[in-house]
């Protein structure tokens, strides 16, 4: 049978109602069907029809006052599930809790999606002053340490490195400490800091990020108490996922 290239396999309704509640996600709140026929290019009875299965089914929601939609609790709960099953997760879940009570800062569970970070699940702080929640935020891999992580030790980032010569020393640097720190990135007047997740044989399967605002980060901190509790934190990760390099250990 010849092969076929997967593009070739998508069927446009189905992809037209993936990219409205991908739309949807992103949104936070309420969308009205003007707007998101301009983001999504679709015209509004294409869209209401859409609106309307989903309703049906309970993955959207439709205000009766305003007449605007949000993702429903049908959407809620089929992403509870699959997060449930998600081995990454349920490995690093215990750590960054422990960590996040540790620093009394905010830690993340970031992964790769397409040539993006996105910051998957978080745990927050106690903290009166945080920087604005990042859960469900994505950032080009360049633009944050959390995302540099997979440009330093994704093998299919190559490409994209090349293209980013600014960055080479960095991310070299990165490779050999195993960590990245950078200013700004992750937001106005925040640090963010992360470290590798490895799997059996290697692979980088996430990365472990630590978010705080600035001043609270100053160099002697951060060399001291935030990067040995992350570093530490990583590792402890990594080996609960299989990766030898690592012996179990406790957070220092």
């Amino acid at each position: 049978m010849p092969s076929r290239d997967k593009d070739s396999y998508n069927i446009r309704s189905v992809e037209n109602a993936l990219l409205l509640l991908e739309a949807l996600a992103e949104e936070g709140e309420q969308c009205s069907l003007s707007k998101l026929s301009q983001r999504l290019d679709m015209t509004k009875a294409s869209l209401f029809r859409l609106m309307a299965t989903f309703e049906n089914h309970g993955y959207v929601e439709r205000s009766q006052r305003s007449g605007e939609y949000q993702l429903g609790l049908a959407a809620f709960e089929v992403g509870q599930k699959l997060l449930s099953k998600m081995t990454l997760l349920k490995k690093s879940r215990p750590v960054m809790a422990q960590l996040a009570r540790q620093c009394n800062e905010t830690v993340y569970l970031v992964v790769q999606r397409n040539q993006e970070a996105l910051f998957m699940e978080m745990v927050d702080n106690d903290q009166k002053v945080k920087v604005i929640p990042l859960t469900s935020q994505r950032f080009s891999l360049e633009a944050c340490a959390a995302g540099r992580i997979f440009l330093a030790f994704n093998e299919e980032n190559s490409g994209l490195l090349k293209s980013l010569p600014e960055l080479t020393d960095e991310i070299a640097s990165c490779r050999e400490q195993r960590f990245c720190i950078d200013y700004n990135g992750a937001g106005e007047g925040s640090t963010c800091m992360a470290v590798p997740l490895f799997k059996s044989g290697e692979a980088v399967v996430g990365s472990l990020a630590m978010v705080a605002p600035s001043f609270r980060t100053d160099t002697t901190r951060i060399d001291k108490e935030l990067l040995p509790a992350l570093k530490a934190a990583g590792e402890m990760i990594s080996a609960r996922l299989g990766y030898n390099a690592y012996a179990p250990r406790s957070i220092p």
